[in-house]
């Protein structure tokens, strides 16, 4: 059989794929921090591997543009054919080392560096850190006409490497010679550049460990599919096989532990009353262990575990199935970590502050929105160590384009929340608050957003009052009128409603009666995330729905509801279904997701609108009852309990709690 070259180039425009709101990816914004002082390096090594000597030619143009570039100077630049190279030198490298290889599908120059990389890896006498001092970046050249063999040994030497301590400078390159594979490789060069111009790239940063560098895929993505915040620092939103449950005793233990800990930190914190949230504060500190960055005196940022997931080509969250959002283009910040409730399902187990009136500094708008945007794009930064993330879209990140207001806290009890929205409209990011209902002045306040939503977490009032535990004497009479606030909007808005069995599922007629009164445009519902042993709740896997409940559960809401509303959309995975209003259905068609460009083409105009003014059409994948369950066919969907990759086009969309926790 005849070896097809994929190192063979073409010449041409940029190749890039991902290009974000008609941004070409060579507009955007670079992570690299410019500086004025010349970054010295003391060896680099561009190895390359090449059978038919493209390879060897891109090798020659990176060390062409290492000696151009003016930001830095390197005493020593080495090109290395990779069949000169003595593989052991690679456990004493000092140097910085490239590695330009090409993928074949017939035995070439990279197979006995593959073999011994891989054995190197897996040989329980070798040290997890034996190439601390190694620092990378690999760049494969391949033929995406090969399926699933495209630049596989790229991607298993960069994924090694890694797990065997050396620290990435710059995620893996994917140059394809389907595509314009020179403007590929260009492009990457460009980037790789960049990031040799911050010294930080070339330490070994603790944060990329944080975040995966050093910690083997398969070790990490167990405790990630557990469905547990063993250690307060990931988002939870996973659920524990049954099946697990043993191996995770022992976590739970500790994790007892911990959180009786936190709670005595928490409640000591509440006692002196702080008229800060910041770093100097005991609530503030444990926000930062568990990875928030906190902005100013009140207000905070973090990293959702959907945007590693889409960085790395694995799927993206429920807003993108239901709304048209990509993850690692959205941030999640909020500009008050304080709130009014003490919800049983709380991620953070109420290590934030509480209140019922703001007693803090009040922040600018504008320097909240600066300092969140600044600490997002450093957490970004940080994950370009993890295996698997993708150049094109490590870059995409950098150009944020929807804002999540939500995480911890009440962001609609920030006095300037409509100065803040506005802010994140004129730089074309998309607004979506979420409120717990207790403030309905300022849901009558408040301006336009992209998405409004009310979390709706119980029908009557002992239900709220045993779930969300609020704060307010008047909670329930607060909770209406925030209702009938949400109605008297006109525009697009949401129920948030987080089922938990034994506690809530058994409220259809009463959960009907706030639909009559809010009349939102969509109603989201969501099983439950166990989120490990607090203190602070009484919930165990018992109160984790399975998905075919949560669809049940819509179902039976819908008719009641009397037709005005339908299951539109899923994301089955996450165990969350969107039941939308019957207008959003034109021509027999959902129009769930938003035209974003639209929308704030409208915001512009200063001319009233709707919310049907700037829909846009649902694909068929994330439409409720599709094959693929609300899962994106263009993503690979990775199955974690029996270590395979699945077709996302052959999953069932009736995923169950077992199933889904499972998926990454």
């Amino acid at each position: 059989m005849l070896a097809i070259d994929p190192d063979a180039s073409n010449d041409g425009s940029c190749a890039c794929s991902g290009s974000v709101g008609g941004t070409c990816c060579k507009q955007q914004s670079a992570p690299a921090t410019a500086t004025a002082t010349v970054n010295e390096i003391e060896s680099l090594k561009v190895i390359y591997s090449s059978l038919t000597g493209t390879a060897k030619t891109f090798a020659a143009e990176l060390e062409r543009q290492l000696v151009a570039e003016k930001n830095i100077s390197i005493k020593q630049l080495q090109l290395v054919d990779i069949t000169e190279y003595d593989n052991d030198d690679l456990l004493t490298e000092t140097s910085v080392c490239v590695f330009l290889l090409s993928t074949y599908n017939v035995e070439g120059p990279l197979d006995w560096f593959t073999k011994w990389l891989r054995d190197l890896r897996y040989d329980w006498r070798v040290d997890r850190l034996a190439l601390q001092k190694l620092r990378y970046s690999v760049c494969g050249l391949g033929d995406s006409a090969y399926g699933d063999e495209f630049n596989v040994a790229a991607q298993q030497i960069d994924k090694w490497l890694g797990q065997l301590g050396a620290t990435r400078i710059y995620p893996l390159g994917a140059c394809d010679k389907n595509s314009d594979q020179k403007a590929q490789f260009d492009e990457w060069c460009r980037q790789f550049i960049n990031e040799l111009q911050d010294k930080q790239s070339l330490e070994f940063s603790p944060a990329q460990v944080e975040y995966g560098s050093d910690v083997e895929e398969e070790e990490e993505e167990s405790e990630e599919s557990s469905g547990i915040d063993v250690d307060g620092t990931g988002s939870g939103d996973e659920m524990l096989d049954v099946e697990d449950m043993g191996k995770m005793a022992g976590k739970l233990r500790a994790a007892k532990v911990n959180r009786e800990r936190e709670e005595q930190e928490f409640e000591t914190a509440q006692a002196k009353a702080k008229r800060t949230i910041g770093n100097d504060n005991e609530s503030g500190e444990n926000l930062t262990k568990q990875g928030y960055k906190i902005v100013g005196t009140h207000s905070g940022v973090k990293i959702c575990r959907w945007t590693k997931s889409a960085l790395r080509g694995r799927g993206f969250c429920y807003k993108h199935s239901f709304y048209g959002i990509q993850s690692h283009l959205c941030m999640e910040t909020t500009p008050s970590l304080a709130c009014a409730n003490k919800c049983v399902f709380c991620w953070r187990h109420h290590t934030n502050p509480v209140g019922t009136k703001w007693r803090w500094k009040v922040d600018d708008p504008k320097f909240i929105l600066d300092g969140a945007m600044e600490n997002h794009y450093k957490m970004i930064k940080q994950l370009k160590g993890v295996p698997g993330v993708k150049a094109d879209r490590f870059q995409e990140a950098f150009t944020i384009r929807h804002c999540a207001l939500s995480l911890v806290g009440e962001p609609i009890f920030y006095p300037h929340i409509n100065e803040f929205v506005k802010l994140l409209h004129e730089q074309n990011i998309s607004s979506f608050l979420v409120t717990n209902a207790q403030f309905p002045d300022k849901i009558a306040e408040m301006e336009l957003v992209t998405q409004l939503y009310v979390s709706i977490d119980a029908g009557t009032r002992e239900g709220l009052k045993k779930i969300d535990r609020p704060l307010f004497r008047d909670f329930w009479e607060r909770f209406l009128d925030s209702l009938e606030a949400l109605a008297d909007k006109g525009q697009r808005t949401v129920y948030r409603l987080t089922l938990v069995k034994d506690h809530n599922t058994e409220e259809l007629d009463n959960y009907v009666e706030l639909v009559r009164r809010g009349r939102p445009s969509f109603i989201e519902v969501k099983g439950v995330t166990y989120c490990g042993y607090s203190g602070a709740s009484n919930l165990t896997m018992a109160n984790v729905p399975y998905h075919h409940e949560v669809v049940d559960f819509c179902q039976k809401l819908c008719d009641k509801l009397g037709g005005g509303y339908e299951l539109a959309c899923e994301h089955a995975h996450s165990c969350s279904i969107l039941i939308a209003q019957k207008d959003f259905k034109i021509n027999g068609e959902w129009h769930t997701h938003i035209d974003y460009p639209k929308f704030f083409e409208l915001v512009r105009s200063g001319k009233p609108f709707t919310s049907m003014d700037y829909v846009a059409k649902t694909p068929d994948w994330a439409v409720f009852g599709s094959d693929a369950g609300g899962f994106d066919p263009e993503e690979t969907r990775f199955y974690r309990k029996n270590r395979k990759v699945v077709d996302a086009n052959n999953t069932a969309g009736a995923t169950t709690a077992s199933t889904a926790a499972a998926a990454s």
